[in-house]
């Protein structure tokens, strides 16, 4: 709903925020404030923060009032993942562009890593992988405890959509083969390779965590069978 000025009601909002320097969690104006400061109607003013409560921008308390929020990119899993199943056949094409970006990023920070993993870090890793073959989940954690040193929350969360997207979208391909034992060592080449310090290393062992997947991504757009040389999750 644009305004006189050109901008919507919902970014006014958002400009009403970063103009008072309201960080996540601070109480936001209320509804009758916010209507007399932007000149809006009280219905106009309930579908804008309804629009920014989808987005994690506000978060709303029953009992308690309207708050700003922490705008998580975890608000996005359900937008991409319907691109990913919404795209030409299927949406393989975009469920391996996914991937790719995921692997890119990745294997772009590991080598940050391995310079910097310490020992209490490495022996949580070392936790993780040998929970594997009972949790599915200490994968993802795994992914997650290897960039929580970098101090980028940005990647952290971007780490966990793509997780949380691929692993939506993951049965329209077909069922991975029992592979727990090669995961597991898979896993295991990384963490070695961070304890000898060897980004370069680091990085193969990651790109190979990735090869199996798109494997299984090309043989879903294909329909035939294609060599995995090695697993991943």
């Amino acid at each position: 709903m644009p305004t006189r000025d050109g901008a919507s009601l919902q970014e006014r909002i958002v400009a009403l925020i970063h103009e008072r320097g309201l960080a996540p969690g601070s109480p936001m104006p209320t509804e009758v404030q916010l209507m007399d400061l932007l000149g809006a109607s009280r219905n106009s003013v309930r579908e804008a923060v309804r629009a920014l409560r989808a987005l994690g921008i506000v978060e709303i308390r029953h009992g308690h009032g309207t708050f700003v929020g922490h705008a998580s990119l975890d608000v996005l899993t359900p937008s991409l993942a319907f691109q990913v199943r919404s795209g030409p056949g299927g949406g393989i094409q975009a469920l391996r562009d996914l991937v790719e970006v995921r692997e890119l990023l990745e294997t772009g920070l590991i080598g940050q890593v391995a310079k910097s993993a310490s020992v209490t870090r490495l022996a949580a890793l070392d936790a993780l992988v040998n929970g594997m073959d009972r949790d599915r989940e200490a994968d993802r954690a795994f992914h997650a405890l290897l960039y929580e040193s970098s101090g980028n929350e940005l990647v952290l969360q971007l780490i966990g959509l793509f997780w949380d997207v691929y692993h939506e979208v993951e049965p329209t391909l077909d069922p991975p083969e029992e592979r727990t034992a090669e995961i597991v060592a898979n896993h295991r080449r990384i963490v070695a390779a961070l304890r000898a310090r060897d980004a370069e290393a680091a990085r193969e062992a990651m790109r190979l965590h990735f090869r199996d997947v798109k494997a299984r991504i090309a043989r879903a757009k294909t329909g035939t069978e294609e060599p995995a040389d090695s697993p991943c999750r």
